[in-house]
């Protein structure tokens, strides 16, 4: 599709991005010293609504609200609802997951689901269970009945999320190469580039062997699955050195500690994050195409990122530098 066919809701995204919290904003808020306080400060926000009393031990359920009816809007608005599921898809796999170990397990764990703006919770559920579903789309069916063929000979809990993170990576190259934005295929490939080298750096801490990172790790980067392969059972300075020699050397040459020689793997996804965020900045300076969408998307989940990080950091007392070390990028700044 043209990107001209985006000229319609580009300027309203202009109009959206004006609600995002300000630089201003967030100083104010990481320099409040209450969560009373931070309450006051979002009064003339668009969180302004949420604001009970029991605003910070119900933040997950705003959050999930919020993200719903926004998804949603977009959904309804978008002239390609694909670009939405780059967005959304990586919600739907987490509520399979959810839902898939409620099955095995017996549990109920409905209060865990998240809005992705398109599936209920009753046809997610229905589709883990009977592995069928008119609304779902086949890669999504495709996981699930991947899923429950691995349990039929394993009990073991953790190839749920394995098994939904590998296809959720895939569906994400997938949607990308299908749309043929050039500066979304560049986004969806770093985004797995970066999860490889952290799922990789986590799992030689772990002692890992070949054949679990093998599982794990996806196939639709830019950098062969099969040159992380070897560093299982190596340090994680020898796998650090090899990191640092991809194109990703210079952000994640920051990372490196300088007398262990290895990766920050606890700063490791605020760098994915504003690396990513950065990719977006692209679309201040682009009135056409879909990147102006993606990055508004981009901003809000980094804005609720921060703003969950300053609830929990205000609730529990942490020092106001602690927090700005914690901050996601935003706007580049």
């Amino acid at each position: 599709m043209k990107e001209t066919a985006y000229n319609q809701i580009n300027p309203l995204i202009r109009i959206k991005e004006t609600e995002l919290l300000s630089p201003a904003q967030y100083e104010q808020l990481l320099n409040a010293e209450t969560i009373n306080e931070l309450r006051d400060i979002l009064k003339n926000t668009v969180y302004g609504e949420y604001l009970r009393e029991d605003f910070e031990d119900n933040f997950e359920y705003i959050y999930s609200k919020e993200q719903g009816k926004l998804f949603e809007w977009f959904y309804q608005m978008a002239p390609e609802p694909e670009i939405i599921s780059i967005y959304t898809s990586r919600f739907t796999f987490h509520n399979l997951k959810v839902l898939t170990k409620a099955e095995v397990t017996g549990q109920d764990l409905d209060h865990l689901f998240v809005e992705d703006g398109h599936y209920s919770l009753a046809t997610v559920k229905s589709a883990v269970h009977t592995r069928m579903s008119s609304e779902l789309p086949e890669v999504y069916l495709e996981a699930i009945r991947e899923v429950h063929h691995y349990l039929e000979e394993s009990t073991v809990l953790q190839a749920i999320d394995i098994i939904y993170d590998r296809s959720f990576l895939t569906y994400q190259r997938q949607l990308a190469e299908q749309l043929g934005y050039e500066d979304v295929i560049k986004e969806i490939t770093s985004f797995i580039d970066l999860t490889n080298i952290s799922t990789t750096a986590r799992g030689v801490v772990q002692g890992q062997t070949e054949t679990f990172l093998s599982t794990v790790l996806s196939s639709s980067g830019s950098i062969p699955k099969a040159e992380f392969l070897p560093y299982a059972g190596q340090t994680l300075e020898t796998f650090t050195s090899f990191a640092v020699s991809t194109k990703y050397g210079e952000i994640l040459n920051s990372l490196v500690d300088s007398e262990t020689h290895e990766l920050d793997l606890v700063a490791f996804e605020r760098i994915k994050d504003d690396y990513l965020t950065n990719i977006f900045n692209k679309s201040n300076v682009v009135a056409f195409g879909p990147l102006p969408l993606l990055s508004y998307l981009n901003a809000k989940e980094v804005e609720w990122k921060n703003l969950r990080m300053l609830v929990v950091g205000k609730k529990n007392h942490f020092p106001v530098e602690q927090l700005k070390e914690r901050m996601r990028s935003v706007n580049g700044s």
